[in-house]
């Protein structure tokens, strides 16, 4: 891997000890890897749970089993021959399309031809699903003549109406959803691209052939203008067929709580983020102390000062963050199992370290799937929505066989190896490093500021990233050796180091998005994000490179 694979077909790149990116010099290829990599994971040649996710010139295959499956699937890549797919192979999906967007006029100035003219010349095209990303159901579709690229807006509007159908470079992409967006808005659909209790979820997907048919507005083919992507489908329903006899209620629900599990997999490439528990050893730990299992939904709290209230007898332990807990109005312990009966309310404190702390219930919490997790996703909304004061969480149902007050009797073998720790606002954060995509990106001077450099978190941190701030700046290469300022977007894994231009690294959390443009120096193993998880604004955090096995 590295320069001297500059000479194949395919560019295999790190993205970490677990993932590969392949680079190639086109669309076309992208989407002919794209399959050929798919045939392969069929065939065994990939465990089944990879993810391949597609992008501008990219195809990321991240969830590798072990080393050994990354030098296996290196040696695959790179004896692997560009190749065009079959013309019309994939199924094609037809947008019926009101052709009067905003700026509408403004692309027909660029082309040089009238309004009625752009939008022929559009609707003339066929079109081809190379990637999604920037939210779940977003497409980026080629088929547009290079001489139709037009640029993105100066500045970027806050709110793109949902269906509408827009240019961005040679690009063409319809919004699933309302959401920001810096795109040429040309017409809009009241087809609905996102639906998560539809299977699919989403309409189109790499691969998929599309065109646009034009249609007058007003007239049946043009419908009603679609409302807000599904995602955020209520605000804790129960699971198909749960019962809701036990539950507990929300009384207080502190500055953010939100459920989570382990997050969704094996659809990264239609954009949805992966979610679930930031600080993952801390939830199964809080699972395994009330007999669940490490994957069962519990409730996030950050900074604490949450109270639920228990609809019926359930054990209850808290984790992750140290906080004072009380149950019933006796003083309760952090870190172990306590039996709350009916009515009595559960409270968790300020934390008085660290950030998150996590809150499992016997049986799990309840709460209706999306896409295969309970959890909330705060980038994309998918998922419950965080928890609000009076809304009742339901609760999984639980064999005859109940814990004992004995931490030893409460759950699977596992328990012994969970760590308990509580993290410490005066501990320096150490973060291991393993090699990223884009390090070329980088001069050896910079590597070395990263390695040597103190940086501290920044107040701008969420749940999609680590920010970083009074540290060195990271410099790119004077030019690039790319010939260009900015990447194309790529595949993004769980603990990439992003470089945005103002050289302050960010690390990719559980809630970050599929693909990004910023190149990526390094990718933090998933071991060291808890820590970061717990990490209060103002941590010292320092980076330790490495390139073998990590344990």
């Amino acid at each position: 891997m590295g320069d001297g694979a500059r000479r194949m077909a395919v560019t295999v790149r790190p993205m970490g000890l677990r993932a590969l990116l392949a680079e190639v010099d086109s669309d076309e290829h992208v989407a002919a890897l794209l399959a050929d990599l798919t045939e392969h994971r069929q065939a065994g040649g990939l465990d089944a749970g990879a993810e391949l996710v597609p992008a501008a010139r990219t195809v990321l295959v991240d969830g590798l089993a072990d080393a050994g499956q990354v030098r296996t699937l290196a040696r695959w890549l790179g004896g692997w021959q560009p190749h065009a797919l079959p013309v019309g192979e994939g199924p094609l999906v037809e947008i019926p399309t009101v052709y009067d967007g905003e700026d509408l006029a403004d692309v027909a100035a660029l082309w040089d031809v009238s309004v009625e003219e752009a939008a022929r010349l559009h609707a003339a095209c066929e079109f081809r699903v190379a990637f999604c990303g920037f939210a779940p159901g977003f497409a980026y579709l080629t088929g547009l003549p290079e001489r139709l690229a037009v640029p993105r807006r100066a500045t970027p509007r806050t709110r793109v109406p949902a269906g509408s159908v827009a240019l961005g470079g040679a690009y063409t992409g319809v919004y699933p959803g309302p959401s920001p967006g810096g795109w040429q808005l040309i017409g809009r659909t009241s087809l609905p691209l996102w639906d998560p209790s539809r299977d699919p979820a989403a309409l189109l997907a790499p691969g998929t052939r599309v065109g646009f048919r034009p249609v007058r507005a007003g007239s049946a083919a043009a419908g009603p203008a679609p409302g807000p992507a599904v995602g955020a489908v209520g605000a804790v329903p129960a699971a198909t067929g749960q019962s809701a006899a036990r539950a507990v209620t929300v009384v207080r629900p502190g500055p953010l709580a939100t459920v989570q599990d382990e997050g969704r997999s094996g659809v990264a490439a239609l954009g949805v983020p992966h979610a679930g528990a930031l600080d993952r050893p801390a939830a199964a730990r809080a699972n395994a102390l009330v007999g669940n299992p490490p994957g069962a939904a519990v409730v996030e709290a950050t900074l604490g000062g949450i109270a639920l209230r228990a609809e019926t007898d359930a054990w209850v332990a808290v984790t992750g963050a140290p906080a004072p807990v009380r149950v019933g109005g006796r003083t309760a312990a952090w870190g172990a199992a306590v039996r709350a009966r009916a009515g009595e309310l559960v409270e968790v404190g300020t934390v008085t370290a660290g950030l998150r702390c996590y809150v499992a219930v016997d049986g799990g919490f309840a709460v209706a799937p999306v896409l295969g997790s309970r959890s909330t996703d705060l980038l994309s909304g998918l998922g419950p929505e965080p928890l609000v004061a009076g809304a009742v969480l339901p609760l999984g149902q639980v064999g005859p066989a109940v814990p004992t007050g004995n931490e030893d009797a409460l759950g699977p073998p596992c328990v012994d190896w969970l760590p308990l720790s509580a993290p410490s606002d005066r501990d320096e954060v150490v973060l291991r490093l393993a090699p990223g995509p884009r390090q070329d990106w980088f001069d050896a001077e910079a590597l070395r500021a990263l390695a040597r450099g103190r940086y501290r978190v920044s107040p701008q941190s969420n749940r999609v990233g680590l920010r970083l701030t009074d540290g060195p700046a990271l410099v790119r290469r004077a030019g690039l050796g790319h010939g260009q300022a900015e990447l194309p977007s790529e595949g993004m894994v769980l603990g990439a180091v992003q470089v945005p231009p103002d050289g302050m690294p960010v690390v990719f959390l559980a809630d970050h998005p599929t693909t990004g443009g910023y190149p990526v120096i390094g990718v933090v193993p998933e071991a060291d994000l808890a820590a970061a998880a717990q990490a209060v604004p103002g941590t010292p955090v320092r980076f330790v490179p490495v390139s073998g096995p990590l344990r």
